[in-house]
């Protein structure tokens, strides 16, 4: 096995698939640094008793050393001019499925099936372009999702994990920590890629919960509350909800309710806040 965390490994690999070209499309950027696989690796905990989901493994540099600790992993790759790569860098490993396409249009149920009906680790180096929505897909699935550690572009990391009143605290933040506690474990910088991105990267681990830190009665009514509290984040959060079709008069009154004042901004609120908020609203 040649280790991919090499770059001239790596290069060497690229060079025997002659075929194949960078697409910007799908956001390649590949990792060449042993130390933060292997962070990555470390931080989601691996043994061989796990079932691992890898979304976008590129050349396979990841999933080998997923290979290596975990009992299953299943990668999913969207680039089909990959697949022959893929097949040459994870031959050694029985333990490795490969399955061609998008993993938002899969059928989740259909890959849990393929990892045994286990519970799942998701690991990935995301493409920065799709972060939210292939994060989104996987918290609000049905799948026996335990945690979620992943490479994303460095602000949004920062974003997932925000607290209130920060200037990164905002929808994701809340979307994020209704399902799991986020923890960024590693920053990574642009010379640990190939090609190297323009931006920074960290790795961060999401512990999905068993049960949620708040309780909402209609999670729809939660979610477009927040989303309208951040939609202009210098409107206070009456003007926002007033914008999104609540009457004023029902909002003051919850507002009160909560011990709030009228010009309180969505920034500041908590999310059992907004989970109190969203029951006054229903009420």
């Amino acid at each position: 096995m040649a280790d991919l965390g090499r770059a001239e490994n790596t290069i060497a690999l690229l060079q025997r698939h002659t075929e194949f070209r960078f697409q910007k499309k799908f956001g390649q950027n590949f990792l060449i640094d042993s130390h933060v696989l292997d962070r990555i690796a470390a931080a989601a905990e691996l043994t061989e008793e796990d079932a691992v989901l890898e979304i976008g493994p590129g050349i396979g540099t990841l999933t080998q050393h997923l290979a290596e600790r975990a009992g299953k992993v299943l990668a999913v790759e969207i680039d089909r001019a990959l697949i022959p790569i893929l097949e040459e860098s994870l031959a050694d490993y029985d333990n490795v499925e490969i399955l061609q396409g998008d993993i938002l249009e899969q059928n989740l149920d259909e890959l849990a099936e393929k990892l045994g009906g286990r519970p799942i680790k998701v690991v990935a180096n995301l493409p920065y372009y799709i972060t939210t929505p292939i994060l989104m897909t996987l918290l609000e699935s049905k799948l026996p999702i335990v945690s979620i550690t992943v490479m994303v572009q460095r602000e949004v990391a920062e974003r997932m994990q925000a607290s209130p009143g920060g200037k990164d605290y905002g929808s994701l933040s809340l979307a994020v920590q209704y399902y799991a506690a986020a923890e960024i474990v590693a920053n990574v910088p642009p010379h640990c890629f190939l090609p190297r991105p323009k931006v920074g990267s960290a790795v961060i681990c999401l512990k999905k919960y068993r049960e949620k830190p708040v309780q909402a009665e209609n999670e729809a009514l939660l979610f477009r509350i927040i989303r309208a509290s951040f939609n202009q984040r210098r409107k206070t959060l009456v003007n926002g909800l007033k914008n999104a079709g609540f009457a004023k008069d029902k909002i003051t009154a919850a507002l009160q309710a909560l011990e709030l004042p009228e010009t309180v901004r969505g920034e500041t609120l908590s999310l059992a806040q907004f989970a109190a908020l969203s029951a006054a609203l229903q009420a």
